[in-house]
């Protein structure tokens, strides 16, 4: 049975999307951005993430990615990240993203005092290379989209740059066509 928003193959690549809770601009300023690439950095050396494209925005991110245990991998990307998410903002006295963070918490999460990013990651499987390359530019052309850049290879925490400039500064990746 196929499901829309389910790991069904555990080899499979996977197109995710992880949103901040009621879409609040948390993700903002480099040490956040910085935060997220080095996390992002550190599952695929130490957690088996084979990233292959991202893009961090305001409130949520895209990727496409896989790992032999995906489900596990993001879930302690987002337990971790929201860690530091909430330790940013407290110490650059961003009260007011505390406060939403500790407003729009579900009811039923009784351990703990905020809420960073809404529940699950809705992962698509990729089904071949047609779709593979749609997800890609989709994910490129966010920031053009929103109008922050005019070319996708001009946002800073996007794999447009490792594919466009062969530039791996920022984020590398792993490679999907040898």
């Amino acid at each position: 049975m196929r499901s829309r928003y389910t790991i069904v193959d555990s080899e499979g690549i996977y197109f995710l999307t992880s949103s901040i809770v009621e879409w609040i601009p948390a993700l903002i300023g480099r040490d956040t951005l910085d935060m997220m690439v080095e996390s992002f950095a550190y599952c695929r050396k130490k957690k088996g993430l084979k990233l292959y494209a991202y893009v961090l925005m305001e409130n949520h991110f895209h990727v496409v990615a896989e790992a032999p245990e995906l489900g596990r991998v993001v879930q302690s990307f987002k337990r971790y990240t929201a860690q530091e998410i909430l330790r940013l903002a407290e110490a650059s006295g961003r009260e007011w993203l505390l406060n939403q963070f500790a407003y729009y918490r579900a009811k039923h999460k009784h351990t703990s005092e905020h809420q960073v990013w809404q529940e699950g990651f809705h992962p698509q499987l990729i089904e071949g290379d047609a779709m593979l390359h749609q997800k890609i530019d989709y994910i490129h052309e966010n920031p053009v989209r929103r109008g922050w850049v005019e070319a996708p290879e001009h946002w800073r925490y996007s794999s447009a740059r490792n594919y466009m400039l062969e530039d791996h500064s920022v984020l590398e990746l792993d490679c999907l066509w040898e």
